[in-house]
């Protein structure tokens, strides 16, 4: 098949895309870069089934031209990271939402499939678990907003599923809950490779809050894995499905883990969440996802324990160990070799 990536360009679009081409398909990536690299893609320049086009999901045109090529798309291009959605929510909310209005209306004129990518936001406040897809949302005041993004990706669910619905577009909603690995930036607030980070360079980890607030994290392997098969599965257009870990830990706990896995000498800093972020900020105590209906519908599960997953960031972003030869030389010291 012929897959276009919207947001292809970012942590998991990237991964998505070797995966396809890895399998025989033809990818297009579309990204405007904004938080996507094109560094993440790069392996793939000159690959007779990949093409790089770098332009916005809210170009009609452009994203006209791309859908009506492709057989199906995979929908990732969006506002992503609290600290980008606490910085920028207007812009944010457009993009989320004007973006996913652009794609369905696309894949509506040419029939085509699309898989679109939410978030486990959706939940908001709530505080039960581990959370089902027809669970309530429990959100605070729209004059916080915290609650821009996940405001937004519901529009984007319900999008999707009146698109199906009235239209007969086949569309499948994943909710992704914190996928984790390689290339994945702590630039918007992303607490693993923050925290991996800051321990391969000895400095705190910084925990906001009281570390409490509990979390599940999924490998992008896992995660790129369940999507092919979703986009390809007959069952699964017209659903929403949960995708992630039920291995929960508590952040507290996290960083310690990553201490512990990097061999750090860091130590724990907390930090309110009102410095971090903005004055009367809101948090969520637990988000652990019901992952049953997922595993019913394509037989998925986890493939990679919490430590793996850290071993895996931490080994992405560890400089690469040097030869004696590369730090000695004419008049250079030898350096102890670290074991």
């Amino acid at each position: 098949m012929h897959a276009l990536i919207t947001g292809g360009a970012g942590f998991i679009g990237s991964h998505l895309a070797e995966a396809l081409i890895a399998q025989g398909h033809r990818v297009t990536v579309l990204d405007d870069l904004s938080t996507g690299r094109h560094e993440n893609v790069a392996a793939l320049d000159g690959h007779p089934q990949f093409q790089m086009v770098v332009g916005s999901i809210l170009n009609e045109a452009l994203v006209d031209k791309l859908v009506e090529r492709c057989d199906v798309v995979f929908h990732l291009a969006a506002a992503v990271g609290v600290e980008l959605i606490i910085k920028k929510p207007l812009e944010s909310m457009l993009t989320n939402i004007r973006g996913s209005e652009v794609v369905l209306e696309m894949a509506h004129r040419y029939r085509r499939k699309v898989l679109i990518a939410s978030t486990s936001e959706i939940y908001g406040k709530n505080a039960h678990g581990p959370f089902k897809e027809e669970d309530d949302r429990v959100l605070g005041s729209p004059l916080k907003s915290r609650w821009s993004y996940s405001t937004s990706k519901a529009v984007d669910e319900i999008l999707a599923y009146v698109y199906w619905k009235e239209k007969g577009v086949p569309t499948v909603i994943v909710r992704l809950f914190n996928t984790v690995g390689p290339r994945q930036s702590g630039a918007y607030g992303m607490v693993v490779p923050r925290f991996v980070a800051r321990a391969l360079a000895g400095q705190p980890l910084q925990v906001h809050g009281d570390g409490r607030q509990s979390r599940c994290f999924l490998h992008v392997r896992d995660v790129v894995s369940a999507l092919i098969t979703l986009a390809g599965h007959a069952g699964a257009v017209g659903r929403v499905f949960n995708l992630g870990s039920q291995e929960e830990v508590t952040i507290e706990e996290l960083a310690k883990r990553v201490i512990r896995i990097t061999r750090s000498a860091s130590r724990v800093e907390y930090v309110p969440y009102e410095q971090a972020y903005e004055e009367g900020f809101e948090d969520m105590p637990r988000r652990v996802p019901d992952i049953r209906k997922i595993r019913d519908a394509i037989g998925f599960q986890p493939t990679m324990t919490l430590d793996e997953i850290i071993q895996s960031v931490v080994d992405s972003m560890r400089p690469p160990a040097r030869t004696p030869t590369e730090v000695s030389g004419p008049g250079a010291r030898a350096m102890p070799v670290r074991r």
